[in-house]
């Protein structure tokens, strides 16, 4: 059988059409696909283990939390008592949590902590495991509630409510029997925890006078009822698990700190100050520092102290806020149950400080390159102007496997300043080890202005006035590629040179390189 050839149905390129076109058109849709890949996201680098958990990140975004002592000892001058007080001095004719509660908010702060029971056991809610509370007290005809006018103070405001439940208690007989104290104390809790809405932080201590019955607490059952009840709230103690004592209640933190830590390393009760003081840059748990202090002499409310200067509070902010931690400031009502006039005039003075110095980073209008951006300069979710954006969500980040870290900063004009401010994304982890900031002087030389250990949150820099047109932050040594999302010059034309000081703890280099590989999976390789 003959088989006949196919016809070819293919039409023929007419020899008349040029074949360079076609060229042309293959080309032009290459360089298409080729643009379309250009435009497409560079991802974020990968976190450097530990991190923060969402409690810790709001906890840490809010910066400045209130302390409010009070109870028995506001009315017989004292501060740790004896715990044999009749409850019937406790009686605050005008007590007004709405006013405690307003004071914090208007000043800044982003939430309210209550000694719901200090160390002589009394209670300022009526708890059903003792008759040593407010229940026994003429207040309120012994119908009142400490915590729960607060609580909804708070609420309605629409700021945290945080609470101290006292570990040692110089009132209960069961102190001293490991056993039958841990249970009350988990009783008390658990009343404070389901009774009163959202618990954003739980504050815990180990203090103990000398010559005290020895007790043994269950830290970790009293850790894990309260994550139980409240998983969104913090646990502060000596050593965390969320929040850590830095050691000191003067407000002072130390010029290099960590939120890293190691919880294993640390006890309550007996924890190595200076180790909490500046943390460790080889911790495996994520584990920040508040500091407390007192806007008087005491913890407590007497008549005849006086609040610290609004000045006096800007330097602790420096030294606390600026330096990587929350500053829990004190302010304890008094015997009538309102917060003091006088305290109030100094939180304003301090808040009016804060905002006349901060309100515009003189930054903002400057044009800014880098040493190099991740995704390239041109078309980067990480360009260097990121820095100049308030939200730590958005942040510059430098090319990969590059060991030269700068920004520049061209002010387009003279400025003075004396203040630095920087932050890390911390939600990315804490990197930056070390940093400085030059100025270009009119000679045409790079001066350094001044150094720096560690950023994380915040920190802030002071130094006497400068005056610049350019500016070039250098990062020196970072755990991984460092990370910037803010940064601002500013002008503090209050605070007196004198009391300035920043020292720097020094971090041997052959521990951690200028620039290293790491491995995401767990801490940096160091």
């Amino acid at each position: 059988m003959i088989m006949k050839n196919k016809k070819n149905t293919h039409t023929p390129i007419p020899s008349s059409i040029p074949r360079l076109p076609l060229l042309l058109l293959l080309l032009l849709s290459l360089s298409s696909t080729s643009c379309s890949s250009s435009l497409l996201k560079k991802p974020p680098p990968l976190p450097i283990l530990p991190l923060p958990s969402a409690p810790q990140l709001q906890w840490q975004l809010g910066h400045m939390a209130m302390f409010l002592h009070f109870g028995p000892n506001t009315f017989t001058d004292s501060e740790w008592g004896t715990g044999h007080v009749d409850p019937s001095v406790f009686n605050p004719t005008n007590l007004n949590a709405t006013q405690w509660v307003q004071v914090a908010k208007d000043s800044g702060f982003s939430r309210v902590i209550l000694t719901a029971k200090h160390h002589v056991g009394f209670c300022l809610w009526p708890t059903e495991y003792t008759n040593y509370s407010v229940s026994s007290s003429p207040w309120r005809n012994g119908g009142g509630d400490v915590v729960g006018e607060l609580a909804k103070a708070a609420k309605d405001a629409g700021i945290g409510l945080g609470l101290y439940l006292s570990p040692w208690d110089r009132h209960e007989q069961c102190y001293g029997n490991t056993l039958e104290y841990n249970e009350f104390y988990m009783g008390q809790m658990t009343e404070l925890l389901t009774r009163y809405g959202n618990i954003k932080e739980v504050w815990l201590d180990g203090a103990k006078g000398e010559g005290e019955k020895d007790m043994d607490y269950f830290f970790d059952s009293w850790f894990g009822l309260i994550h139980q009840h409240q998983p969104g709230a913090v646990i502060f103690s000596d050593a965390g698990p969320d929040t850590r004592w830095v050691g000191d209640e003067a407000g002072v933190a130390g010029s290099t700190c960590w939120s890293l830590f190691n919880r294993s390393s640390a006890k309550i009760g007996d924890t190595d100050f200076q180790y909490s003081r500046g943390g460790d840059p080889f911790g495996h748990d994520w584990v920040p520092a508040e500091y407390d202090v007192s806007i008087r002499p005491g913890w407590f409310w007497y008549s005849s102290q006086v609040p610290k200067s609004a000045r006096t509070l800007l330097e602790l902010y420096y030294k606390s806020v600026g330096r990587n931690c929350l500053l829990l400031l004190n302010v304890p009502p008094n015997s009538s149950g309102l917060i003091s006039a006088e305290d109030i005039e100094v939180l304003e003075e301090f808040s009016k400080l804060r905002r006349s110095i901060f309100s515009q980073n003189l930054a903002i209008d400057a044009k800014i390159r880098a040493s190099g951006t991740r995704g390239s300069a041109n078309n980067s979710w990480f360009n260097p102007y990121n820095v100049v954006e308030e939200g730590f969500h958005s942040y510059w980040a430098p090319e990969e496997n590059q060991s030269n870290w700068v920004l520049y900063f061209d002010l387009q004009e003279l400025v003075s300043f004396n203040i630095l401010l920087v932050e890390e994304p911390i939600h990315m982890g804490q990197r930056v080890i070390k940093f400085h900031l030059e100025i270009l002087n009119e000679n045409g030389e790079w001066n350094k202005v001044t150094n720096g250990t560690t950023v994380g949150y915040r920190r802030l820099l002071q130094f006497p006035i400068v005056k610049s047109q350019n500016l070039r932050f250098v990062i020196d040594k970072s755990r991984a590629e460092p990370l910037i999302s803010y940064l601002g010059i500013y002008m503090d034309p209050f605070s007196i040179l004198s009391n300035i000081s920043d020292s720097t703890t020094s971090i041997n280099s052959s521990q951690i390189l200028p620039h290293i590989d790491f491995n995401h999976s767990q801490i940096a390789v160091l």
